[in-house]
């Protein structure tokens, strides 16, 4: 006799692979850790403040240093060679002087500027346009403004600099990039000094958050021992303990992103004003996607690290007895 199956019978269910087992046990685990973080919100929320600050200043920081090189950027007229020519050097000569100069290849641009012009630009900015009128004869030489070529390195802007410091026309030759080198040397050291500062700072988020597990574990030592007791690995018992240390460091790092951001809302006025004191314009630098996403998974990282390292330090001591 032929057996049938009824069509109201229930198929047999298939149990879950190891990887979907494994997966869903961290999504409940997740979320029981959110919940008891939002459980306590006082201190949950000290923690993570904590966490934000210390990872937002090597994050200023490095957009300080950033700003300031993009402002800085603009300073290429510090660079230019300003060329006093001889006071008996007439405006024919100082022209022919500046189309002979501009073809070399080592220069990327020259301005004539006349002792007219000069004179006239001096009495609109000094404020001393009476007292100039006072003078008979115009004290002011020609000038040739002479801006180095991109391709230039030190050793050739000083090659070039003794160069037309060795011509005849030529009364004196006054460049200012000292300050500006120096400039950018001190942001390098600060640039240098945020790597390290970072690096210990970090460290520091490490030992909070493992100081705050290893209080958790602490204060659920019970618990833990029972748990244990029944029969659960270390594994599964340090699990909660992990996503609370991550969690942490994420909404840490979350934070961070978000003071630095409103940090630069409050600079752009005064950096603003600061490019303008140097014929400039700002256009701040604002964290990247990219480096948002760094802070974030930085924050998160060292939340895991600090969990780990205390939960799994402290579990080995906890044993049922």
């Amino acid at each position: 006799m032929a057996v049938s199956r009824h069509r109201d019978a229930v198929a047999p269910v298939r149990t879950s692979g190891p990887v979907s087992t494994w997966f869903g046990r961290h999504v409940s685990t997740s979320v029981a850790s959110l919940k008891k973080l939002v459980a306590a919100p006082f201190s949950s929320f000290m923690i993570v403040g904590v966490i934000g600050v210390t990872l937002a200043l090597p994050a200023a920081l490095h957009l300080l240093v950033a700003n300031a090189l993009s402002i800085s950027g603009g300073w290429e007229d510090a660079l230019d060679f300003s060329v006093f020519l001889a006071d008996d050097l007439d405006l024919p000569a100082a022209e022919r002087l500046a189309a002979l100069i501009g073809q070399r290849a080592d220069v990327g641009e020259v301005t004539l500027i006349s002792a007219e012009q000069a004179l006239a630009e001096f009495r609109e900015q000094s404020g001393f346009g009476a007292a100039l009128d006072q003078l008979g004869d115009n004290p002011l030489p020609h000038t040739l403004v002479v801006r180095p070529a991109a391709v230039n390195t030190p050793e050739t802007m000083a090659v070039l600099r003794q160069e037309l410091e060795s011509l005849p026309e030529t009364a004196a030759v006054q460049v200012d990039t000292d300050w500006v080198a120096r400039f950018h040397a001190i942001l390098d050291v600060i640039d240098q000094g945020i790597g390290i500062g970072a690096a210990l700072l970090g460290l520091a988020i490490v030992v909070i958050i493992g100081n705050t597990i290893r209080l958790d574990v602490e204060n659920r030592r019970d618990e833990i021992e029972v748990t244990k007791l029944i029969g659960a690995s270390d594994g599964f018992v340090r699990r909660p303990f992990l996503w609370s240390g991550l969690w942490l460091g994420l909404f840490g790092g979350m934070l961070a992103v978000g003071l630095v951001s409103w940090g630069l809302v409050l600079l752009e006025a005064p950096m603003a004003r600061l490019a303008g004191l140097y014929h400039g314009n700002v256009d701040l630098v604002w964290l990247s996607l990219g480096e948002a996403g760094l802070v974030i998974g930085f924050g998160a990282t060292l939340g895991l690290i600090g969990s780990w390292t205390a939960a799994a330090r402290h579990m080995r001591a906890i044993e049922p007895g």
